[in-house]
């Protein structure tokens, strides 16, 4: 790893060991954390005290209502060195990449529709100047629905520092290990991992590898969480112990550095004569985590049919309509098929959710071709799709007998409750693939009534 290109958090401690490092987590989803980089940074017994430790400033960050149910409740108590209103007045940053009004998604087509990976640029890019709108649905005003993004950058963010008031960011890495500064902590987390970055907090990104590319699934309506899990018992899919959360890591620089903010769709700079990730201890639930997709405990069929995706929900986004969730996200990672007589694959479906999916690495089982990793695809609410014509007439001729593994992959998918509307940029790509339709166009003629 290049320490150059590696943030420069002061070393982390906790109020019970003082020996650890930036980059050092605390294991747990949704847990009350308590952590400090200095020892004594954290007041105790009290939130606000009329004197902070070390001269910090105490700042209060809420995720939630500050009446929302103590079970969804998220908020954190931060001692910074600065307070985060600290700064110039913001202007509009030229981004047209970046959708947020209604011009930015023309009409949507019942179509299904799939694109290559998004190229590397040519010129430097960052993280902020290699996002890319593809669709979304909502607002961030009404603080409901999501935009989807890809990212693609050849350049640690340099004196600049981002965060997004729209929604929390589920970041999805494809190619290239991301160290994510954030606020509370550093975050190291490379392809077949997610990070969780929640809304308002700051961070920058460097590139350990020097360019990385992803997915991003940006969430404004409730929270992401771990799914119940029924008469599935007590264990299984995510589990809780596996997400980390960073210990407290500070800057103290100063500086001409610029902070970008995502704000009702529009991207927003202002002059900051600081770092803002100056947060020496900090106190709660409203933090940023990261999560190994390989823990995924997969759960199948050891009789007849393919399961629904369903069974492969990593996190929710819940709605308001009891048992609908506004976001899922869901994962294809490698397991064992054993279902006897059965088509494995994905069936053809039509469904009254919207599906966009994505590809980390490998292949997906429904897919023999085109589909690639770095590509995406989108099949909207009630538009028909399904194995392709290779991977039907594969899968209808093999052998059930025997178990079978489905190795090296991770495929996921952003599903929602509403249409999510490709963009403008989508639409007109040299990504967008004219020809998707043709995987299903050669499917044979089957049917016999002579013979059942």
């Amino acid at each position: 790893m290049h320490t150059d290109m590696m943030p420069t958090f002061t070393a982390a401690t906790t109020a019970s060991t003082q020996e650890r490092t930036a980059g050092a987590y605390m294991s747990g989803f949704n847990n009350e954390f308590a952590t400090e980089a200095l020892p004594g940074a954290l007041p105790v017994g009290r939130n606000s005290p009329q004197r902070a430790p070390y001269g910090l400033y105490a700042e209060q960050m809420s995720g939630t209502a500050f009446t929302a149910p103590r079970s969804h409740n998220r908020r954190s108590w931060l001692y910074r060195i600065r307070p985060a209103a600290m700064h110039q007045p913001f202007v509009a940053l030229d981004n047209s990449r970046v959708a947020g009004g209604i011009d930015d998604f023309p009409p949507t087509p019942p179509n299904q529709l799939r694109w290559d990976p998004m190229p590397m640029p040519i010129t430097p890019a960052d993280f902020i100047d290699g996002l890319v709108t593809l669709a979304g649905n909502g607002s961030p005003e009404s603080m409901n629905g999501c935009a989807i993004h890809v990212y693609a950058a050849n350049r640690s963010m340099q004196d600049r520092f981002f965060y997004s008031a729209d929604g929390e960011l589920l970041i999805v890495p494809q190619q290239g290990r991301l160290a994510i500064g954030t606020e509370m902590g550093l975050i190291e987390v490379m392809p077949q991992e997610i990070a969780v970055i929640p809304r308002g907090v700051r961070f920058k990104i460097d590139l350990p590898e020097g360019s990385a590319r992803g997915y991003i699934c940006e969430n404004f309506g409730a929270l992401f969480r771990l799914p119940d899990l029924g008469p599935i018992g007590s264990n299984g899919l995510a589990n809780p112990r596996d997400f980390l959360t960073p210990q407290a890591a500070y800057e103290d620089r100063e500086g001409a550095f610029k902070l970008v903010a995502k704000f009702n769709g529009r991207l927003w700079q202002a002059d900051i004569g600081h770092s803002p990730l100056d947060v020496v201890a900090w106190h709660g639930n409203y933090a940023p985590y990261k999560y190994d997709l390989r823990r995924f405990n997969a759960i199948g069929s050891i009789s007849y049919d393919h399961p629904d995706p369903s069974i492969f929900l990593v996190l929710q986004a819940p709605s308001d309509t009891p048992g609908v969730d506004a976001i899922d996200f869901v994962i294809f990672p490698p397991r064992w098929l054993a279902a006897e007589d059965t088509f494995r694959p994905p069936w053809f479906h039509r469904n009254v959710a919207s599906e966009f999916m994505g590809l980390v690495h490998g292949a997906y089982d429904a897919k023999a071709e085109g589909f690639v990793p770095g590509g995406a695809s989108l099949h909207n609410c009630m538009s028909g799709h399904g194995p392709d014509t290779e991977t039907f007439e594969k899968a209808s001729n093999s052998d059930t007998s025997r178990p079978a593994k489905v190795d090296a992959t991770m495929a996921f998918m952003f599903e929602t409750r509403t249409i999510i509307r490709p963009t403008r940029i989508a639409l007109e790509s040299a990504q967008l693939q004219g020809d998707y339709f043709k995987c299903w166009q050669g499917m044979k003629k089957n049917f016999n009534p002579e013979k059942p």
